[in-house]
């Protein structure tokens, strides 16, 4: 029987991983025959909180869906607004996206309201409980959104585990986050090197997405010059590094710390937002995706990695490892310099010929299909 569902989160004309994983989701509920619409925010972050050059997408909206450009989160008012459109409404189930406590005290308000119908469930799909960078507020805002929730879906277990701190009893289940399929089709590495004025011979490693201190990257600067000093022959000169996604941080420690390393000449710079219709050329790109996290729940670039079948360096923390099969589907580091350049070595020794055959194999988990049944059973249907 078709439901009427409400995805609450980040969506166009917003970008991000976050976005495109509400759309996604969407499309899936739509293709299984129910009615969906998504409720974004017409103000996520003030501005002086974002750390990005903009928060918006320059990419046209999914001509498909059903986007109302509603909630501010900074806006008490509006709150009231919406939680009393939506709580008029009277959907089956509302989604909710729960990524950062900033937004507790918006998206429990709204829910606090809509509850008042007695009707409608919420399920919260949670990114985090605990967020990476740790701020003030974190364990109130958190507290007070999860009293309306009446069940969660977490994708990681690290998620899963901390959840009792906060809505103990409460129904949750763990799933995998799904492939990244929405970016269109694996290309050739020729096709997509010469999209992006990449080398054809080179060896390219791949860091991926927003560059944030959690992630790691000063970790992988210092091993590049490992690498670069250890003259190993099946290096050889080719090796470059590509960075691809925007500074969410200072970046001036990350140049100084380049220029110190002396290692410019084994990276690729793509130190901007890269927009949807580019992804597709830098996964395929790529010849391994490293992840040389710090801490780490699950990774929006793992799915990504699957559907590009690309095989993945990652290091040993948090959810990570349990999503990457060791010398099946990647290598899993240490978070050091050292062990991150030995499983770099190792791989060029292996060959991505190595690994293909079980990551396509491993992928077929990771279905939106999977998802949306997983949404529905912790909601009691």
């Amino acid at each position: 029987m078709a439901k009427k569902i409400i995805i609450i989160g980040p969506a166009h004309p917003l970008r991000g991983g976050l976005a495109s994983y509400d759309e996604r989701l969407a499309k899936e509920f739509k293709q299984q025959g129910h009615n969906v619409s998504i409720y974004t925010f017409s103000l996520q972050y003030p501005g002086f909180l974002f750390p990005g050059t903009t928060q918006f997408s320059t990419e046209p909206a999914p001509a498909d869906l059903d986007i109302h450009v509603r909630i501010n989160s900074v806006n008490p008012f509006n709150w009231l607004s919406v939680g009393l459109e939506l709580k008029k409404q009277c959907p089956d189930l509302i989604v909710v996206r729960y990524w950062l406590p900033f937004m507790g005290p918006c998206l429990g308000s709204i829910l606090r309201i809509v509850k008042q119908n007695n009707y409608t469930k919420i399920v919260c799909i949670a990114d985090n409980i605990i967020p990476h960078e740790k701020r003030f507020g974190d364990v109130p805002f958190t507290t007070y959104f999860v009293k309306p929730i009446d069940a969660f879906i977490t994708m990681s277990e690290k998620v899963l585990s901390d959840l009792p701190g906060f809505a103990k009893g409460k129904p949750a289940k763990f799933v995998a986050h799904p492939l990244y399929d929405n970016f269109g089709e694996k290309l050739s590495i020729a096709d997509a090197r010469k999209h992006l004025g990449i080398n054809q011979n080179n060896k390219i490693l791949l860091f991926f997405g927003f560059i944030r201190k959690y992630k790691g990257l000063d970790i992988l600067l210092d091993t590049i010059k490992i690498l670069k000093s250890s003259n190993k022959p099946i290096l050889g000169n080719g090796v470059k590094l590509l960075i691809a996604g925007e500074f969410y941080e200072d970046r001036k420690p990350y140049d100084e710390q380049i220029a110190k390393l002396d290692i410019k000449d084994w990276l690729i710079l793509r130190t901007e937002f890269i927009a949807d219709s580019e992804v597709k050329y830098y996964l395929s790109a790529a010849d391994v995706v490293i992840q040389p996290y710090r801490s780490a729940t699950q990774s929006g670039v793992t799915p990504l990695a699957y559907h590009f079948e690309k095989p993945m360096i990652v290091t040993n923390v948090g959810g990570l490892p349990s999503l990457v099969p060791d010398d099946k589907v990647g290598l899993i580091a240490e978070p050091t310099a050292e062990s991150i350049a030995q499983k770099i070595t190792e791989f060029f020794q292996k060959s991505t010929a190595h690994f293909l055959p079980h990551l396509i194999e491993e992928k077929k988990k990771y279905s939106w299909a999977k998802m949306v049944e997983t949404i529905f059973e912790v909601a009691g249907w």
